[in-house]
C-alpha cells in the first residue's frame, strides 16, 4: 500500500501493526481511510488501532485504545466501512434515498459509503438516546465511525446465533423490549436477526445500524415486520413460539406522535 504522508502526518508507532495489516485489508485501508485513522488518533479519539474484531460485506470492525479522563486505558470499536463494496451500493442507495436526513447524497460510491457512516452515527444516536441497547457512538469522519466497545477485558461479545443461552425466552422479551422502545423512538432497525444482535449473558445488544430508517420512511413498516419475523423465526426453532400479529401490534402500540430529536454531529 502506497502511503504518501508528510513527515508531520507520518502514522505513529501504534497504528503500524494496523498498516501491516493493511495487506489482508487493502480494499479496506486506501490511503484516505488510513489518513482518517491517523488523525483520530492524532485528535486523541484514539490512542491505537489495535487489530480487527469484525468483517462484514460493508465493513472491518477494529478494536481501538482510548484513554479515559482520568487517562485509564479503555477500549473503543472503529468502524471502517468500505468504498469498495461492490454489489451492496444499490442496497446502500435504496436505504437512504428515502431517508429526509440524507436528501440529496449522490449515488457515486465515496458520497454514498460516507453518508451511509453517517447514518449509522444518527441511528446510534437516535436509539441510545431513547434507551435502546446499542453501541454509543462517538465520532464520525468519513468513512469511520468510532463507537463504545461492546464486551468484557477486551474480548468483544458473542452473537447471539454463537451463543448457548441458559433462558432463551428471557433474551426473545429482552429483544422485543428494545425493538419496541427503538420503534417508540421512531426508529425501526431494518435488518434485525441473530447476526447482529450481541448477546451479554441475558441482555441483548443491538448493532449495524446503517440500514436503520424512520418510522416516516415509506419502507419503514415492511422492514418492521420482516425484524418482527426474523427475531420470532429464530427463537421458533428453539421451541418459543409467539404470535406475530399480537407481538407486531405489542411493538406497534408503545409509538407515541413524539419523535426524539437528538442533535448529531459528524
Amino acid at each position: 500500500m502506497s502511503m504518501r504522508q508528510s513527515k508531520r502526518k507520518l502514522p505513529p508507532r501504534e497504528l503500524k501493526p494496523l498498516v501491516e495489516k493493511a495487506k489482508i485489508y487493502r480494499k479496506v485501508l486506501d490511503d484516505s481511510t488510513i489518513e482518517v485513522l491517523i488523525h483520530l488518533i492524532n485528535t486523541r479519539v484514539v490512542k491505537s488501532i489495535d487489530y480487527p474484531i469484525a468483517s462484514g460485506k460493508e465493513s472491518v470492525v477494529f478494536r481501538a485504545t482510548a484513554l479515559d479522563k482520568r487517562g485509564k486505558e479503555i477500549f473503543r470499536a472503529v468502524k471502517v466501512f468500505r468504498y469498495e463494496t461492490s454489489g451492496f451500493q444499490k442496497k446502500m442507495y435504496e436505504y437512504i434515498r428515502d431517508d429526509k436526513r440524507f436528501e440529496g447524497v449522490r449515488k457515486t460510491i465515496r458520497p454514498l459509503v460516507q453518508a451511509w457512516a453517517r447514518k449509522e452515527f444518527a441511528n446510534l444516536k437516535l436509539a441510545s438516546g431513547a434507551g435502546v441497547n446499542v453501541p454509543e457512538p462517538f465520532k464520525c469522519e468519513k468513512n469511520v465511525l468510532v463507537m463504545e466497545f461492546l464486551g468484557e477485558e477486551g474480548i468483544p461479545f458473542a452473537l447471539l446465533n454463537e451463543v448457548v443461552l441458559e433462558n432463551p425466552r428471557k433474551m426473545l422479551e429482552k429483544i422485543l423490549e428494545n425493538m419496541e422502545t427503538m420503534y417508540s423512538a421512531g426508529l425501526v432497525h431494518g435488518d434485525l436477526s441473530q447476526y447482529n444482535i450481541l448477546a451479554c449473558g441475558e441482555e441483548p445488544y443491538f448493532i449495524d445500524l446503517g440500514q436503520g430508517v424512520l418510522s416516516e420512511h415509506p419502507r419503514a413498516e415492511e422492514f418492521l415486520e420482516r425484524d418482527v419475523r426474523n427475531i420470532l423465526a429464530y427463537f421458533g426453532k428453539q421451541g418459543i413460539k409467539k404470535d406475530f400479529n399480537e407481538t407486531l401490534a405489542v411493538i406497534k402500540g408503545s409509538q407515541n406522535n413524539q419523535i426524539y430529536v437528538v442533535k448529531t454531529e459528524f
